[in-house]
């Protein structure tokens, strides 16, 4: 096929050995197949942001940090040198996040490094070798629903304790090869210590997958895993071994109107955006 003009210099300088085809092209990024060094990876393609539905909202990217006082100046400014760096570091936080949570034992396609806009990772296949399915496309049985939505409880729980919160975790960023869910789509990865939203976002991500994994085993609806868990995070308690109930109980102590508020615009705002995926994943397969 031809060369995209974004792969270009990395098959010039001789990173990208060839362009095989193009896996997806959603609003956020385009992702191609490519050969790499003798192996078969992603080379996953941002799209400027003007071109992209996400827009880097305020909401995530709090708590990111920035060295360089120079860079952080200009970014505050919103200057082109500021919006040229702020697009880097929204580009560094998946490849960042990435590595964390495999060395943290996150199942995540494995990071091979960023290089001008384009992310170089593992292909995620089945077990015939094709290209992983994502989640809403793939039919589960109960026990398979139970099995991988404990995997998913599991890895959210060594997210938190990596210190990371997804913050847009649903069925269509999570991909299904021969031994259960990958999660997939970081980029808007929060720090969960330093956002004041990470606590909503986490709920949210969770509530998510308990819903969807709910459709196959209802048993799971009404579960209170995402509360359980930061509660044991803000104590000090949870560890990536933690055995949870998805029981939770509510003293009262914590009732925050400001973050009822937050809930319920970030459910009406998810809603938008499964919209937006539904439409994205019809035209794809058309």
């Amino acid at each position: 096929m031809k060369i995209p003009a974004r792969l270009l210099p990395l098959v010039e300088d001789g990173m990208v050995d060839e362009v095989i085809s193009q896996l997806m092209s959603g609003k956020e990024a385009s992702v191609y197949v490519v050969s790499s060094g003798g192996r078969i990876c992603c080379a996953k393609v941002y799209k400027e942001i003007d071109q992209r539905s996400f827009k880097q909202a305020v909401a995530y990217r709090e708590g990111r940090k920035v060295r360089d006082s120079r860079r952080a100046r200009a970014m505050a400014k919103g200057s082109k040198f500021g919006r040229d760096e702020q697009e880097k570091v929204w580009q560094n936080a998946e490849v960042d996040a990435l590595y964390a949570l495999s060395q943290a034992g996150v199942r995540v396609p494995q990071p091979y490094g960023c290089f001008d806009g384009v992310l170089l990772m593992e292909l995620v296949t089945d077990d015939e070798g094709s290209v992983a399915p994502r989640l809403n496309d793939v039919t589960l049985s109960k026990e398979q629903a139970l099995r991988d939505h404990a995997q998913i409880i599991k890895d959210v729980t060594r997210m938190l304790c990596a210190g990371i919160v997804h913050g847009d975790l649903s069925e269509f960023n999570v991909l299904v090869d021969h031994l259960g869910p990958v999660i997939i789509d970081l980029p808007q990865a929060v720090d969960a210590s330093a956002n004041n939203n990470a606590k909503w976002m986490l709920e949210r991500d969770v509530n998510n997958m308990t819903n969807y994994y709910g459709q196959y085993a209802p048993e799971l609806i009404g579960t209170q895993y995402a509360k359980e868990m930061w509660a044991l995070y803000e104590a000090g308690d949870l560890t990536p071994n933690t055995e949870l109930t998805g029981v939770y109980v509510d003293d009262g102590s914590d009732a925050d109107v400001d973050g009822l508020m937050a809930e319920i615009n970030a459910v009406m705002e998810e809603a938008r955006l499964r919209r937006e995926r539904r439409l994205e994943n019809d035209a794809e397969q058309e």
